[in-house]
């Protein structure tokens, strides 16, 4: 039997531990980092437990990285900058963060300001409140432009919560309160930092997964990295969510169930050829309902060794791969007791 112990009161050296660590993945925000670390620091003022702030580099091409290396040494801040060496994504920056932090719990927020840091240390407290594993912020007033983002966000919204279970009013939402033991379960790749809440649910039960009501400021720099197009990306997302939610332990029941379906179709369509031709008498050569029943049974068979396949594929790959999906150069840590 598996067995939990609770995280030690202090550590070797005889400091508290590490309670929180804030995950912020930047990316070309050279006019934000500096005000994002000022507000930061400003909003756990008055927190309790040792914390540190994490930001991802994820390949900026403008100043984020000089303005951000700025605020390394200064007094009460516990700062690493993880400088990843290209532009990996967001949602490999969020995993690179994730993967540095120590706190016993995670917080990640976005870097353009339209987060508010203020709401971190109450959602602390209501995600231990409520005994969760993690607390998604509810942009509920939102301050973005109604056709581009709002629409397109609510309607996928709708399709998450009905196509994973997990029914949610903004999973968009960056500003996220996670427990470091769950969340280090769940390995983001692709674009998927849209549906952290469904991968936690894999790992816990969605009764372990609340919201809350946060605040949202319009952007003040830059511009958004999202537009239109952004739409689409996450209907193929979804589609790829479904799969490994409900067949990533087996696929080859997916693509089996779709070659015996196929298969199906097909003895039923050669059993009606044969009937017609031996027994009715007629000719069936040039009929296309012969060729249909033949590519029917074609696809069948391939199906279900695609299937057989996958399985191999699968089981090979997460029992032999541990290679993370994103390349740090270098990390400039400097703690409160450095």
């Amino acid at each position: 039997m598996q067995t939990t112990t609770e995280s030690p009161s202090t550590t070797i050296d005889g400091s508290a531990p590490l309670e929180l660590s804030l995950v912020v993945p930047i990316f070309n925000e050279e006019e934000s980092v500096g005000p994002l670390v000022d507000r930061i620091c400003s909003a756990m003022t008055n927190y309790p437990q040792r914390w540190e702030l994490i930001l991802v580099d994820d390949g900026s091409t403008d100043a984020t990285l000089v303005n951000a290396r700025k605020h390394i040494g200064r007094a009460g801040l516990a700062l690493k900058i993880v400088e990843l060496q290209r532009n990996f994504g967001q949602t490999a920056a969020m995993q690179a963060g994730i993967d540095t932090a120590s706190g016993r719990l995670i917080a990640t927020m976005d870097g353009d300001l339209q987060n508010d840091p203020n709401d971190i240390p109450s959602m602390v407290a209501e995600l231990e409140r409520r005994e969760l594993d993690l607390l998604v912020g509810w942009r509920k007033n939102r301050q973005d432009g109604l056709l581009l983002r709002k629409i397109p966000s609510w309607c996928a919204n709708y399709l998450i919560g009905r196509i994973t279970g997990v029914k949610l009013h903004d999973y968009g939402c960056s500003l996220k309160i996670y427990r470091s033991s769950i969340i280090k379960q769940v390995k983001l790749m692709g674009e998927m930092h849209r549906f952290i809440p469904a991968w936690v649910a894999g790992v816990v039960p969605s009764s372990r997964i609340g919201e809350m009501v946060v605040t949202h400021h319009a952007r003040a720099h830059g511009q958004s990295k999202y537009g239109i197009s952004r739409t689409f990306r996450v209907i193929l997302d979804l589609l790829s969510v479904m799969f490994f939610m409900r067949y990533k332990a087996r696929p080859g029941h997916f693509f089996g169930s779709l070659g015996l379906g196929l298969g199906a179709i097909a003895t039923l369509v050669l059993i009606y050829l044969f009937f017609d031709k031996f027994i009715m008498g007629n000719d069936i050569g040039t009929r296309p309902l012969l060729m249909v029943g033949i590519v029917l049974l074609l696809s069948s068979v391939q199906m279900i060794t695609t299937g057989i396949l996958a399985e191999m594929i699968a089981r090979t790959y997460y029992r032999d791969d541990a290679s993370p999906n994103y390349i740090v150069r270098q990390i400039f840590d400097r703690s409160e007791n450095a």
